[in-house]
């Protein structure tokens, strides 16, 4: 499948990506992939490893003349987000990606393409297939569940890594280069609630909020986009006065992804639906006029329960405190700041909620350049939540990439930038969680930039990368790779 992309240019990299694109990688399923990486490695003879956490790493020996040198990381994840469009039926556990090209651009049908990592994996595979290019040592490390905890970084063994550079691949901007990341952490929220049972005259129904963009929740967490489950809950809100009372709530399904869908289940007067109706045509022309031209496709609906869905509502109290709580959660850009002007500094996404059978989970993710904004931000939901007795715990906390402006590494790209493209690059910090800053705090003495093509749309289903920008990105990357087995890289 994906026989396509064996047309595209440059060539080694478009077909490492035709097999990523072929092997179900969602987070937690990177086993089939892993094997046949190996099973590559060994077809042509270069070493591999595993680390106690499953990470792999792909060794190269230096080139000729070359062993002296500094060795250089390629590092990637192997994951990639799984969502697809509500109406598809996609299983990225077993069915390959269906891959096309628009103008210009590489997209998959209804689903993420995976670009998010994909690229960096490709190109870095390309590279250790490559014997025209003079390297010294070079290792690629794939790490594992970065989309989902950043697992494989945070248990990746120390000492097992030996160079001195390391190329991140995992940015998704032409002519930008990233010195520094946001750190982040899982904020985990459970709660058993009190239930009623459904009065003689309630019936059930189900409001769905459908027909948001979605996207990344670092990089475009700034760009004005809705956020399902932000704005269910404010539809909720507005339904209380026509005695309206949960059921039932399922919204997002990726705590790093901005939900596009979010459906709650609610019990109300009877005589009271037609005037619900009402309310929501009213609320749906309200958001959608807030939103235009962003997000102006938002749609409600009120549809029958689903029949398999409890009947039994939560109490008035309980369903009133836990909508009101959901409320006034901080969701979004929190502040922006001042040392990196233009850049987000703290931000939080209300990813996942759902609320079953009076079960409620929800799962956010806080992300900030600061470690201590992104604990006390973490505080607030749990100072938040246990006002409805609600337990709060932090997971997969990661610390943040500290920028270096004063790299050597950093110089020398931009100089080789500038040469094989005529344009110097742009110098960043990015308002999302690369595995940088997990790396150097294991391996301090590493000197780290991150790069790659240009990739819009990540971690939804429109996702895509441009194609010209791979050529580039390719391009540069060997360059790197050469000018660091010169004597200027000792």
């Amino acid at each position: 499948m994906n026989d396509h992309l064996l047309q595209l240019s440059p060539e080694p990299l478009w077909r490492h990506f035709r097999t990523l694109c072929n092997t179900p990688r969602p987070s937690g399923h990177e086993q089939r992939l892993v094997e046949t990486l190996t099973a590559w490695a060994d077809e042509r003879g270069l070493a591999h490893e595993r680390d106690s956490a499953g990470n792999l790493k792909i060794l190269k020996p230096a080139s000729p003349g070359c062993e002296a040198l500094p060795g250089v990381i390629l590092q990637g994840h192997l994951d990639m987000v799984a969502q697809a469009n509500a109406d598809h039926p996609h299983d990225f556990t077993r069915d390959a990606l269906d891959t096309y090209v628009e103008d210009g651009w590489l997209h998959a049908r209804e689903t993420t393409l995976g670009a998010d990592n994909g690229m960096g994996v490709a190109a870095a595979l390309a590279i250790l297939e490559d014997d025209s290019l003079r390297h010294g040592p070079l290792e690629a490390l794939f790490t594992l569940e970065e989309e989902a905890s950043m697992r494989g970084a945070l248990e990746l063994d120390e000492g097992w890594l030996q160079g001195r550079y390391l190329l991140n691949l995992d940015s998704e901007d032409r002519g930008q280069v990233y010195i520094g990341c946001a750190g982040g952490a899982d904020v985990v929220v459970g709660a058993r609630l009190p239930t009623r049972n459904l009065g003689e005259d309630e019936i059930v129904r189900r409001v769905a909020l459908t027909g948001l963009v979605g996207g990344h929740s670092g990089v475009d967490i700034h760009k004005g986009r809705g956020n399902a489950n932000r704005l269910l809950v404010r539809v909720l809100r507005a339904l209380e006065p026509f005695g309206a009372c949960l059921v039932a709530y399922h919204g997002g399904t990726l705590r790093n992804a901005l939900p596009r869908e979010a459906f709650a289940s609610i019990a109300l007067p009877a005589d009271e639906e037609d005037a619900v109706t009402q309310r929501l045509a009213e609320l749906q022309a309200e958001l959608a006029s807030e939103l235009a031209g962003i997000d102006a496709d938002v749609q409600l609906a009120l549809e029958p329960a689903e029949p398999a869905e409890p009947d039994a509502p939560l109490t008035e109290a309980a369903s009133r405190l836990l909508i009101a709580a959901l409320h006034v959660a901080p969701c979004g850009v929190e502040r922006m700041s001042v040392e990196v002007p233009g850049v987000v500094e703290t931000s939080n996404n209300l990813g996942v909620i759902k609320l079953e059978a009076g079960c409620f989970h929800l799962c956010a993710l806080v992300r900030s350049l600061r470690d201590s904004a992104t604990q006390d931000l973490a505080d607030r939901f749990r100072a938040l939540f246990s006002l409805i007795g609600a337990e709060t715990r932090v997971e997969n906390a990661y610390p943040g990439w500290t920028p270096d402006p004063e790299s050597t590494l950093l110089a020398r790209f931009r100089r080789l930038h500038l040469e094989q493209t005529g344009v110097d690059p742009d110098v960043k910090v990015i308002h999302a969680g690369l595995e940088c800053g997990i790396l150097g705090g294991k391996y301090p003495q590493l000197d780290m930039i991150s790069f790659g093509p240009l990739i819009r749309g990540a971690h939804s289903p429109a996702e895509r990368v441009e194609l010209d920008s791979v050529g580039e990105f390719w391009q540069v990357l060997r360059a790197v790779i050469e000018d660091l087995a010169t004597t200027r890289a000792a």
